[in-house]
């Protein structure tokens, strides 16, 4: 019989039944990968779904109502049948190794994966893939629900519970129009004058957007954000439009500063590199079409 709507988020439930485990969302969001902001805004969503109050919140901590502790109760069960689902499906999945899901951050996915998969079609014709794309954060949150079989992420914060290969290594740089002031300076631009000025900046989540934060952290600086952007291209086109300067990886700025559209700006005091590195659930043993991927992202990045 179909089930009466709403019906509650199973990913949101298992969190719930994690800070019952761990006693704070903050504690709860690290073991599930995603950041604190995100965990709230998933138990709000819950609380909102369900029509009642689930958690207590205070300071450091976070307190099932007595109604959390009957969804918790009664979602323990549910999680665990689901759990068994997930894992015979993906034995199935692993039957037959013709057939491949990887989760990309946008970077990735846009730059790197057509590529990557070009090179695995060649080497395996029988090979079907199926890219699921989102930030970094994102990739991570699919990973851990075995969504996919192997995920890439961008920056430097990969949970322990993931296995974790590097494949890549790009930086970002800071970019404007043609016609900005800082296009055709000869002096460079400081750390402090970058944290200073209003940025097109990805999302929180991005992992873009994470190595900048991390580069500013550590001189006790922090960004400035004009606009907050998911997607490369929308960035792009926003900078290349003069509406201000952007942080965007190399790799995803080198047609449009070889066209002209873009001009790099030279910067100083400020670290930039990054890793993109492959991720998967530790002690699962990655399939062998993700193995071969693996390989060639290795070998072709």
């Amino acid at each position: 019989m179909p089930l009466p709507l709403p019906v509650p988020d199973l990913v949101s439930l298992d969190l719930l039944c994690s800070v019952a485990d761990l006693g704070s969302i903050k504690r709860a969001a690290d073991a599930h990968g995603i950041s604190q902001p995100a965990a709230s805004m998933r138990l709000r969503s819950l609380e909102k779904a369900v029509g009642v109050a689930l958690l207590e919140r205070g300071a450091g901590h976070a307190r099932l109502t007595p109604a959390g502790e009957a969804v918790v109760q009664w979602s323990s069960e549910i999680i665990s049948k689901v759990t068994s689902l997930l894992e015979g499906v993906r034995a199935l999945r692993a039957e037959g190794d013709g057939t491949l899901t990887l989760a990309a951050s946008m970077t990735v996915a846009e730059y790197l994966v057509p590529q990557w998969l070009s090179r695995l079609r060649l080497m395996d014709p029988e090979i079907t893939a199926y890219l699921l794309m989102g930030n970094s954060e994102g990739v991570l949150e699919i990973v851990r629900t075995e969504r996919a079989d192997i995920g890439f992420v961008e920056g430097s914060a990969v949970p322990s519970h993931f296995e974790q290969a590097l494949v890549f290594s790009d930086d970002l740089v800071v970019v404007v129009s043609p016609g900005h002031p800082w296009a055709n300076r000869k002096k460079v631009v400081t750390s402090t004058e970058l944290a200073k000025t209003p940025l097109i900046m990805r999302e929180s989540g991005s992992g873009t957007r994470e190595v900048l934060h991390k580069a500013l952290g550590t001189q006790g600086l922090s960004p400035v954000s004009l606009v907050e952007l998911a997607s490369n291209t929308a960035l792009k086109s926003m900078v290349v439009s003069g509406a201000g300067p952007g942080v965007l990886s190399r790799l995803v700025t080198k047609a449009e500063v070889e066209s002209g559209q873009l001009v790099i700006v030279r910067t100083r005091g400020l670290s930039l590199e990054r890793s993109i590195r492959a991720v998967w659930l530790r002690g699962r043993k990655p399939s062998q079409a993700a193995r071969r991927l693996l390989e060639v992202a290795a070998g072709v990045a």
